[in-house]
């Protein structure tokens, strides 16, 4: 299957299909709205609206498996993100991204980007410290570890990277860029 087969449900509970992206850029995230990383929606929106015209989608799928740190519903999910960051890119149903009811999509994407790190930097030190109390053997499985992890998608649906949380959202814009 490629990247193309698999579809996500939008907040109304409707169908849609990565196949609508095709020859786009597509940029898959996993979000929070009560994490430290929260204000990287920020740097999404601003990425959205530079390139959106050029070929850059963003699918944002809210999900409350870290930590508890989005628990409103789907409607309070999107006015936080409206309101406070002026997000215009679409929502997603909040789904799981890891574990037995994982949405199909992310299980696909973490078999074409693996973990690799979380880099330097002292949110990567605390992230990885606080990671391996809840799995020593966290840096070896493909799972997504935290909110905010994305994945880039090139027009050709291959998946051509994976930036974790603690990236620095200029690398994923610069990564984003050099695709369009």
């Amino acid at each position: 299957m490629s990247f193309y087969d698999y579809s996500v449900k939008n907040t109304k509970g409707e169908d849609v299909s990565m196949n609508e992206y095709q020859g786009k850029v597509v940029l898959v995230v996993n979000t929070a709205t009560g994490c430290g990383f929260t204000p990287q929606y920020k740097d999404l929106e601003d990425m959205y609206e530079k390139y959106h015209e050029k070929g850059l989608e963003i699918v944002d799928v809210p999900c409350n498996q870290f930590a508890g740190q989005t628990p409103g519903t789907d409607e309070e999910i999107h006015e936080f993100c409206t309101l406070k960051y002026n997000t215009r890119f679409p929502q997603m149903k909040k789904s799981d991204v890891n574990g037995e009811n994982e949405l199909p999509l992310f299980a696909y994407l973490k078999s074409q980007k693996g973990f690799e790190g979380f880099g330097h930097g002292p949110a990567a030190l605390a992230l990885g410290m606080m990671l391996k109390k809840i799995d020593k053997d966290y840096k070896n499985n493909p799972a997504i570890k935290w909110n905010f992890t994305k994945f880039v998608v090139d027009r050709e649906g291959r998946v051509v990277a994976r930036f974790e949380p603690t990236a620095d959202m200029k690398s994923v814009a610069a990564c984003v860029e050099s695709l369009l």
